[in-house]
């Protein structure tokens, strides 16, 4: 018996939960992002008139605003898009305990075991779009496969509001034609590499040489001809699965550009406390430290660090994340954006080497106090991080 697999993915998402708090939205250009005040965030989701306009996501809001005037921005909720998230999947647990979660406002569902139960997978996928709309007032787009590949390109096929079936017998027929951007793992850089190959759709990848694929994109070039083929036996995992944590960091464009040594010291010192109480509150320890830099002309970069030990206290984030700093920036342009990220990580309780010229007591107190300089959530300025979180912060 084959299995039934879907992918069932909420119609802009954010967009269509913040139209149901502001009715008044429905009917114009609207997009959430951040706040265009304080000249920092990008476009998260817009609604489907400002999609029509030429508003994409992860456009900056500038540039939203340049090509439709007319554009609304709403702050994003979080709250509200997980409270919603959540519900969604209560109804998917009607039918399936396997339901894979990709993000807020996506999910694979194995309903293999519930169709003798409750029908067959387009009945089911039926059910679950009319509940969806009836119980939530949002729009879901259903893919309906025998892989999770399929089952994500079907939700991806026809929207809004749309099922899409593809069977063995006409996804090459339906799949094979689609442009090789469309299949999960291939982004722009890789769809340039496959255009300079003579390979522009999903078909040309199914039909390519699997060693030459290999040896332009290394394993990932088998993974790519095998889910152009269909080939995808990966199960959709347990109700409650989370994703292992690879890495732990925020970022932050702040209201003004910073110009100085100290100005920089004082964002890294706000970001690197968020990441260590995150790592410790997750009991994490991170091997390596990364920054990332954006001056106000959008030019970009990032850099690496190796910790002698593991760490989560904040001082010694924040050492490295300036040591790197100081390495690599020589003050060409005003920064708009800093950020750092704790990644290699390892349990927090993993045994380390001691060092004899650390004072290990006044370690453990370093994290004890860590925190207490974060300001209170009355009456302090806002500085609104991309990410993860919005810091209160001294700035």
């Amino acid at each position: 018996m084959g299995r039934t697999i879907l992918h069932s993915d909420c119609n802009c998402f954010y967009a269509s939960v913040e139209m149901l708090h502001h009715p008044e939205t429905r009917n114009v250009p609207m997009a959430v992002g951040g706040d265009p005040e304080a000249r920092h965030g990008i476009v998260l989701t817009a609604n489907y008139i400002a999609k029509r306009m030429g508003v994409k996501t992860g456009m900056a809001l500038w540039q939203a605003r340049q090509v439709c005037p007319q554009i609304v921005f709403i702050s994003p909720h979080y709250d509200q898009y997980i409270r919603f998230s959540r519900y969604a999947r209560e109804i998917y647990s009607s039918f399936t305990d396997q339901q894979e979660p990709f993000g807020l406002d996506e999910c694979w569902l194995d309903v293999t075991e519930s169709t003798s139960i409750k029908g067959e997978g387009l009945k089911i996928t039926e059910e679950i779009s009319s509940r969806i709309k009836k119980e939530l007032g949002i729009t879901v787009s259903i893919g309906v496969s025998w892989n999770k590949i399929f089952a994500k390109l079907g939700s991806d096929y026809k929207k809004p509001d749309a099922i899409t079936v593809f069977t063995q017998e006409n996804f090459r027929k339906l799949i094979c034609p689609l442009p090789a951007g469309d299949l999960f793992y291939v982004g722009r850089a890789t769809q340039r590499k496959l255009g300079k190959l003579g390979i522009f759709t999903i078909g040309d990848i199914a039909e390519s040489d699997p060693e030459i694929l290999h040896s332009h994109f290394g394993k990932v070039g088998y993974v790519l001809y095998s889910y152009a083929n269909g080939w995808n036996d990966d199960p959709v995992c347990k109700e409650g699965y989370e994703a292992p944590v690879k890495s732990v960091g925020n970022s932050c464009t702040t209201p003004r550009d910073l110009t100085t040594d100290l100005d920089v010291r004082i964002i890294q010192q706000a970001l690197a406390e968020s990441v260590s109480a995150r790592l410790r509150e997750n009991g994490f320890l991170c091997r390596t430290v990364e920054i990332s830099v954006r001056t106000n002309g959008l030019v970009w970069f990032s850099r690496q660090k190796k910790l002698p030990r593991p760490t989560n206290v904040t001082d010694e984030i924040t050492k490295a994340a300036w040591e790197l700093f100081r390495a690599n920036y020589r003050w060409e342009a005003p920064i708009r954006s800093l950020g750092i990220r704790g990644t290699d990580l390892v349990s927090g309780q993993m045994p380390v080497q001691l060092d004899l010229f650390t004072n290990e007591q006044q370690r453990d107190k370093k994290n004890e106090w860590t925190g207490l300089w974060m300001r209170s959530a009355d009456g302090s300025d806002t500085t609104q991080c991309s990410g993860h979180l919005s810091m209160r912060t001294r700035l």
